[in-house]
């Protein structure tokens, strides 16, 4: 069976000379800024993370300065980006180069898989387009591309779906695995949108493309998810003194929003005679409690449903960490959910 991804390397390629971005990123070869921006990308839209990108890199310029840096350190440069586990992830696979590699960055996609939040596709970016490992890099973006051009009507979110157009696109790449990986990425954020967004008559692949001629633009890639989600009602507390300093606490090291700063929560919408009773339970002598407002966070398999109430309290010694807005600002990482009910601005991007 004839594979119909053969038709786009030279189209693809010749359209990319053309049109690539000038990004942070690309500005050299170097694994640890194709590693960086590759790991802040995931989940992440590229104009977003762009000045975190030169932020990051200016603060922690190599594997070595990564792998020492406090993490709370770490994720205040991260803040704003969100799935922090990146982040962690971050920096135990800079310590695992540091450590178990002296310092060199893996060479090749079997020893990049190996690190700490290192899957296939970022391996297979990198081995690629750093050191021409003939491999491919398929991200949704690329899987969009590969099933409109072969109007595959599979879910392409199914394991062995990924695998089929994986094995499709291997077969036809050229020596040049990484500029060819890259312009697959690059046409799919850029051109091959997702939905009635494809931007079908600037793409060069429109006269390849089987979605195109059959009016499937709009339909493909079939993605079918299967995901049961949850709500969950929580009480957000801003407890502040006089003075004008507010609590926070740090979450567990495991599980949601590990080992960040938060605004004090319970789960469940409270009276304000409860919420009194929570912040006494707490050792707070309680002056006035204030509506907020209602907020609304959406993670990947859990949405929080919020209230948020400003709390007078005086400040004893103990349970929270009490801080200025301005130390907030400058030295601990918020996670997005509770910014609504924060006095102070969200961080610098």
């Amino acid at each position: 069976m004839e594979n119909q991804l053969q038709t786009i390397v030279d189209p693809l390629l010749a359209w990319y000379a053309v049109h690539r971005r000038e990004l942070p990123w690309r500005q050299d070869k170097d694994p640890y800024h194709v590693w960086v921006s590759e790991i802040m990308l995931q989940q992440t839209r590229v104009e977003a993370v762009k000045q975190y990108y030169v932020r990051f890199i200016e603060m922690l310029p190599d594997v070595q300065s990564l792998s020492e840096v406090p993490e709370d350190r770490l994720l205040k440069l991260w803040e704003g980006l969100g799935y922090y586990t990146r982040a962690r992830n971050l920096k135990k696979a800079a310590e695992k180069i540091v450590n178990d590699c002296g310092g060199v960055f893996p060479h090749t996609f079997a020893s990049l898989m190996k690190l700490p939040g290192v899957g296939e596709y970022t391996a297979g970016a990198i081995a690629s387009i750093c050191f021409q490992e003939k491999v491919t890099a398929v991200d949704g973006n690329v899987l969009r591309v590969a099933a409109r051009v072969t109007g595959s009507r599979e879910n392409v979110l199914l394991p062995e779906v990924k695998k089929q157009m994986q094995a499709q696109l291997l077969q036809v790449l050229p020596d040049d695995a990484g500029t060819f990986n890259e312009a697959m990425m690059e046409l799919g954020e850029t051109v091959c949108l997702p939905g009635h967004a494809a931007k079908c008559g600037e793409c060069p692949l429109r006269g390849v493309c089987i979605a195109h001629r059959d009016g499937l633009t709009s339909e493909l890639p079939v993605r079918v998810k299967r995901m049961n989600r949850r709500q969950e009602q929580r009480t957000v507390f801003l407890l502040m003194t006089e003075d004008g300093r507010i609590a926070v606490e740090k979450r567990p090291d495991k599980g949601l929003l590990a080992g960040m700063y938060q605004l004090p929560n319970v789960e469940g919408f409270l009276t304000e005679q409860e919420i009194r009773a929570a912040a006494e339970a707490w050792g707070l002598q309680v002056h006035k409690i204030t509506f907020i407002k209602e907020a609304k966070h959406v993670f990947t398999h859990l949405d929080w449903l919020m209230k948020g109430y400003k709390v007078r309290v005086s400040r004893p010694a103990g349970k929270f960490l009490w801080v200025t807005p301005e130390e907030m600002q400058a030295h601990y990482a918020l996670p997005t959910a509770l910014k609504p009910f924060a006095p102070f601005p969200t961080a610098r991007k």
